[in-house]
C-alpha cells in the first residue's frame, strides 16, 4: 500500500504542477497606488427626473392647474374629436361650473315666501347624479373610457349652458318678462344645449362601440335637456 501511495504521489504532483506553476512568480508591489474611480453607468439622467411638485412654490402649482383648466374650457368651446379632455382629466372645472349653476339658479322660486335654501343642493345633486348615471351606462354598454374621464368630459361640457344662464339672467334684468324676452332666452338656451350635447359626444364618441353609440348619446341628451329646462324656466324672486 505504501509503495502504491508513493508511486501515485509523485504522479499526482507532476500532474498538478503545471496548473500552479506561474503563481509563484506573481508579486504585488505595496508601493503602487490605486488610482481612478469606479462608476456604474445607469443610463441617461434628465433634469425632469429631479422635478417634483413638492419642491415648487404654491403659486406655481395653482397657476399650472388654472392653465390646464383654461385649456380644457377652450377645447369645449371649439369641440372636435380628440382626447384632449381625456389625457389629463380633472374635476376642478366641473366643480366650478356646478357651483356657479347652483348659485345662479338659487332663489328662482315661484313663491317668494318659500325658503329656497335647499335648491343649491338640489341642482348640485341633479348634475352630479346625472353624470354618474351616464358614466355607469357608458361602462355597462362596453365603453373604454374610465369613470373619472367621463365625469370630466360631462362636467366641462356644461360650460355652454352656464353661459346661457348668464345671458338669460342678463335678459331678465334688462327687460320685462314677456314674449320677446322669452324668445331670446329660448334661442340662447337651445343653441347652448346643442353645443353642450355636440361637444360631449365629440369627446366620448370614439370610446363607445359603434353599434351602441345611440344608447350612450340618448342619456347625454336627456342630461343636458334637464339642465337647459331648469335654466329656461328660471324666474328670479
Amino acid at each position: 500500500m505504501a509503495a502504491a501511495e508513493d508511486a501515485a504521489g509523485p504522479a499526482d504532483g507532476a500532474a498538478a504542477k503545471p496548473l500552479f506553476a506561474g503563481l509563484a512568480d506573481v508579486s504585488i508591489s505595496q508601493d503602487i497606488p490605486v488610482e481612478g474611480e469606479i462608476t456604474v453607468p445607469v443610463g441617461s439622467h434628465s433634469p425632469d427626473e429631479d422635478y417634483s411638485t413638492l419642491d415648487e412654490p404654491v403659486r406655481d402649482t395653482i397657476m399650472r392647474d388654472l392653465k390646464a383648466v383654461g385649456k380644457k374650457f377652450v377645447h369645449v368651446m371649439y369641440p372636435k374629436k380628440s382626447s384632449a379632455l381625456l389625457r389629463d382629466w380633472d374635476l376642478w372645472g366641473p366643480l366650478i361650473l356646478c357651483v356657479l349653476l347652483a348659485l345662479m339658479l338659487q332663489g328662482g322660486a315661484a313663491d317668494s315666501t318659500e325658503d329656497r335654501g335647499p335648491q343649491f343642493a338640489e341642482v348640485f345633486v341633479i348634475i352630479w347624479f346625472g353624470a354618474v348615471v351616464i358614466t355607469l351606462n357608458s361602462k355597462l354598454l362596453g365603453g373604454t373610457i374610465s369613470f373619472f374621464q367621463s365625469l370630466c368630459v360631462l362636467g366641462y361640457c356644461i360650460m355652454p349652458l352656464t353661459v346661457a344662464l348668464l345671458v338669460c339672467r342678463l335678459v331678465l334684468f334688462l327687460t320685462n318678462p314677456g314674449t320677446g324676452g322669452f324668445i331670446v332666452r329660448l334661442l340662447v338656451v337651445m343653441a347652448m344645449f346643442g353645443w353642450s350635447t355636440l361637444a360631449s359626444t365629440a369627446f366620448l364618441a370614439d370610446s363607445q362601440p359603434p353599434n351602441r353609440k345611440a344608447l350612450v348619446v340618448y342619456p347625454i341628451f336627456l342630461f343636458y335637456f334637464v339642465i337647459s329646462w331648469m335654466i329656461l324656466t328660471f324666474a328670479p324672486q
